[in-house]
């Protein structure tokens, strides 16, 4: 489960990359499945500097590799046990992409989210209780009603914390936030790592092939890269409600 605008009777196999690239910036790429009997949003929040452009997201559509998520697993030796660890718009509207079989907007400020179809946005008295995300941007993705199994949503976005990649769960259902929530995540991700850097990432594991073995690097337009070691890391269970990050490190 993720940020949603509306109910969702079901999510599950919720599955995030995330690698930095240029300038600070970093690649995301989320799929998940679901079922909504109306049409709604999910609602990433992104820790981006504050107040950046209206087009300082960059979608990549990834409607063509519908697969990619399978290829990351690919990297992994199967025999190998699981991992687990512990109003009406205001102003000018928001641009509306079209990415693969979505609708995308990217919100830059929580402000923003005024300029957005009702459906699509949260109550204000909802954002109230997160203060943390008062200077976040947001991508929002347009969802279909029905059960769902949506190829992945991919971009790439400005960071204010270059040294570490972050990882959208935020859980909250029908605008309420628990204070924990149940977490059905495989989180993956490019760094490079000393090996004392890389203990301390609890429950992870590194990949047993070469993404260029089993990813088509073409088909991801260059949101993975050829020569940076991949990693996994299973989250199943009740955990703290809450945004993860983790560190990109660079040696």
């Amino acid at each position: 489960m993720c940020i949603f605008s509306g109910p969702v009777a079901e999510v599950a196999g919720t599955k995030i990359f995330a690698r930095g690239s240029a300038q600070g910036n970093q690649f995301l790429v989320y799929s998940m499945r679901y079922a909504a009997a109306d049409a709604l949003a999910m609602i990433l929040p992104l820790p981006t500097p504050a107040h950046p452009p209206e087009d300082a997201l960059r979608f990549v559509d990834f409607s063509g590799y519908g697969e990619f998520f399978d290829d990351l697993d690919n990297c992994f030796a199967k025999t190998r046990s699981r991992d687990f660890g512990a109003e009406e718009p205001s102003g000018s509207l928001l641009t509306v992409y079209s990415v693969g079989s979505f609708e995308a907007s990217f919100v830059p400020h929580r402000q923003d989210f005024a300029r957005l179809d009702s459906r699509f946005r949260l109550p204000d008295s909802t954002w109230d209780t997160l203060p943390q995300y008062a200077d976040y941007s947001f991508a929002v993705f347009k969802l279909k009603p029905g059960a769902q199994s949506v190829h992945p949503m991919a971009f790439e976005f400005p960071r204010c914390h270059p040294d570490q990649l972050f990882f959208p769960t935020l859980h909250i259902h029908q605008g309420v936030v628990e204070e924990s929530a149940h977490f059905d995540h495989a989180l993956y991700w490019q760094a490079t790592y000393t090996r004392e850097q890389r203990i301390h990432i609890h429950g992870s594991r590194s990949a047993d092939y070469r993404v260029t073995k089993m990813v088509d690097i073409a088909r991801a337009q260059g949101v993975v890269a050829q020569d940076t070691p991949l990693y996994r890391l299973h989250l199943s269970g009740m955990y703290e409600n809450g945004d993860l990050t983790i560190p990109e490190g660079g040696v």
